[in-house]
């Protein structure tokens, strides 16, 4: 199982959005070439940190890949894709994007180095590391 971080915009659509929504949310709206081959290599059962980007920005819950990657409804040029996620459970502790990188173990994270892409790989020592920090136990 690979891992992954995927960011929203609480006022687009918030983890509680995610959560309330019951069943699989289509992730669309990419218009980033690399979020899109990340967005291509996901696999069913894949985990992903749901980020609230903005003022906020923390990773607020975890949510699992429920169906691969096919053509984006929103994109009229046909040129991106989504994945639909489900809502697997809250991270208990919010861990924010500045204990993140005040986290010396997780200096190369794609967050801390890219923060503004959108969908990103997380490592599984990474993914381990920021469960700890935020009190998640997969």
């Amino acid at each position: 199982m690979a891992h992954w971080l995927i960011k929203s915009e609480p006022d687009t659509w918030s983890w509680d959005q995610h959560v309330k929504k019951g069943k699989a949310d289509q992730w669309t709206g990419v218009r980033n070439f690399q979020a899109r081959a990340h967005l291509a290599a996901m696999k069913k059962g894949d985990r992903a940190f749901f980020y609230h980007s903005g003022d906020e920005k923390a990773v607020v819950g975890v949510s699992e890949v429920v169906k691969e990657a096919y053509a984006d409804p929103t994109d009229e040029t046909g040129k991106f894709v989504c994945v639909d996620f489900k809502s697997v459970a809250p991270v208990p502790t919010h861990v924010t994007l500045a204990a993140i990188k005040a986290a010396p173990a997780l200096k190369d994270m794609v967050l801390v180095k890219n923060s503004r892409l959108s969908v990103q790989p997380v490592t599984d020592a990474e993914w381990k590391l920021v469960s700890k920090m935020g009190g998640y136990k997969a």
